[in-house]
């Protein structure tokens, strides 16, 4: 009797479950359900949540404007595992071929969405804490709680991502350790620290760690004019000035937290950058402007703050191919034959992009 070899559609079938369980960070964002299907580099137009501020009634309702709620959201990310199979593997039951190259196969995707969306802390321009200096103590979760709450972020859900550092500082506090776990889904369980100072917490080895760029001078680094509120750009200017900005830096310009929003490079002694957000106040040329150091970039953000948008690609031409998405996630199996190795090939693939909403939502818990 022949044997009876596995189908794209039930590879795809098996697989999808298994990439939902071991993601953890765009569980914790906002999610667009749209089952359209796309290309990598499409844009597409997704709806984020509406975010209103509750007044006091006195003698008649202030009315709110919703607003412009539809943003644009470039699908460039392309998550991939391709191997190649003998007749053997393909032969296998379900359960074995999920065990032997399925599950190692999304845990390799989960571990790449999970880090391209932890990339997204270059768009956030509050922080708490000191470079270079792990957070270890429930300070940091209150102070986390204290600039959420600032921010007006929701009071649920919050979420905060550490990395493995802080994870094992924070395992040996009581509080942690007595916390109730949480999460919907294995990874998120696996990888809770608790919920502590209203914050669901998980510990995760992709958050990112922050070269900052290697601008310097000789004495205070200064604004080169007077700028006005409202100014997304900004020349400074000092004394023996050189060096770079980059994409993500953090800036305390006054008593005010910005980021750098494209990289810069010093030029005769000056340096044009551009800031989020837009400078609040007016500022003058003696208003002193420092630069935070390298440093990891956990994060404390309300759910809002961040959008993960998937899209079903396009079944592949001239080969077995299946495409299956649910609650949002997307994945795509495809089999062909390579006759260069005589080997069969699998690919799975998933499309995603990332978008930061509401960056006013999220806190850089800087160590």
């Amino acid at each position: 009797m022949p044997n009876t070899f596995l189908t794209a559609q039930e590879i795809a079938r098996a697989s999808l479950p298994i990439l939902r369980e071991q993601l953890v960070f765009p569980n914790l964002c906002w999610r667009d359900f749209d089952t359209g299907s796309a290309r990598r580099g499409d844009v597409v137009q997704i709806r984020r949540p509406a975010v209103f501020a509750a007044k006091d009634f006195v003698s008649s309702v202030q009315t709110q404007d919703v607003g412009e709620q539809t943003v644009l959201c470039r699908l460039d990310r392309l998550a991939d595992v391709s191997v190649s199979l003998t007749a053997r593997e393909m032969a296998l039951n379900v359960e074995d071929f999920t065990a032997q190259i399925l599950r190692p196969a999304m845990v390799a995707i989960a571990e790449k969405v999970n880090a391209d969306g932890l990339e997204l802390y270059k768009d956030v321009y509050q922080y708490a804490g000191t470079a270079g200096v792990t957070p270890d103590g429930l300070d940091d979760f209150a102070n986390a709680r204290r600039m959420l709450s600032l921010s007006k972020t929701p009071v649920s859900p919050r979420f905060a991502v550490w990395d493995l550092d802080a994870d094992a500082a924070f395992s040996q506090l009581d509080a942690v350790v007595g916390a109730d776990k949480s999460g919907s889904t294995q990874a998120l369980r696996e990888g809770s620290i608790g919920r502590i100072q209203g914050l669901d917490n998980y510990a995760s080895a992709a958050v990112r760690v922050h070269k900052a760029g290697t601008l310097s001078a000789d004495g205070a680094i200064l604004p080169k004019m007077s700028v006005p509120a409202g100014a997304k750009e900004i020349t400074l200017a000092a004394s023996g000035l050189g060096g770079t900005l980059v994409r993500g830096d953090l800036l305390l310009i006054g008593t005010e937290q910005y980021v750098v929003t494209a990289d810069a490079e010093a030029v005769s002694g000056e340096i044009t950058v551009g800031i989020s957000p837009a400078l609040r106040t007016g500022i003058g040329s003696q208003t002193p402007v420092t630069k935070v150091g390298d440093h990891t970039a956990n994060l404390a953000f309300g759910q809002a703050a961040f959008g993960f948008i998937s899209r079903p690609l396009e079944p592949a031409h001239g080969a077995e191919s299946y495409v299956t998405d649910f609650e949002g996630l997307s994945l795509r199996v495809t089999l062909g034959y390579d006759m260069t190795t005589k080997s069969q090939l699998l690919s799975v693939d998933t499309l995603y992009g990332y978008k930061t909403l509401y960056p006013e939502l999220a806190v850089r818990m800087i160590g």
